[in-house]
């Protein structure tokens, strides 16, 4: 089963180029950017039994599948001073989020993280969730 997700981006530090990393080494761009947040959009194929996240975009071992958002020169800005990816866990997507997405034709399941780390550089490492996984409209606009 094929289930959509989207991860949000608020408030990225200002001329810092992210990237969805799919594989190894490929880049897809945002499906969506405004000054105040990026979200990108993509799909997963489902297990249940066991449950499991597979496809291009999912990274680790089963037990502890994610995605990366690559910021500066991981999503491909050779300028950057910046080369930091962030890691996004797909492991609190539970069965009763996906019943629901797949109730609601439409629908995406989508997590907001902040962009902006610490420092005042892009969120990198394990990042905590702003609004964490939950069901949507897909022709909603991300927001808190």
């Amino acid at each position: 089963m094929e289930l959509p997700l989207r991860i949000t981006v608020l408030d990225p530090p200002r001329g810092v180029l992210f990237r969805l990393q799919r594989g190894k080494s490929d880049l897809v761009p945002p499906a969506r950017e405004s000054a105040g947040s990026i979200s990108f959009d993509f799909t997963v194929r489902v297990e249940r039994n066991p449950l499991n996240f597979l496809g291009p975009f999912t990274q680790g071992p089963p037990a502890s599948r994610f995605v990366y958002v690559n910021s500066g020169k991981r999503a491909g800005q050779a300028d950057s001073c910046w080369d930091r990816r962030a890691k996004i866990t797909l492991m609190t997507i539970t069965p009763s989020l996906i019943e629901q997405a797949i109730a609601s034709p439409g629908s995406v399941i989508e997590a907001q993280i902040a962009g902006t780390g610490r420092d005042g550089g892009p969120a990198c490492a394990s990042v905590p969730f702003v609004s964490p996984w939950s069901v949507r409209q897909r022709s909603a606009t991300s927001s808190i």
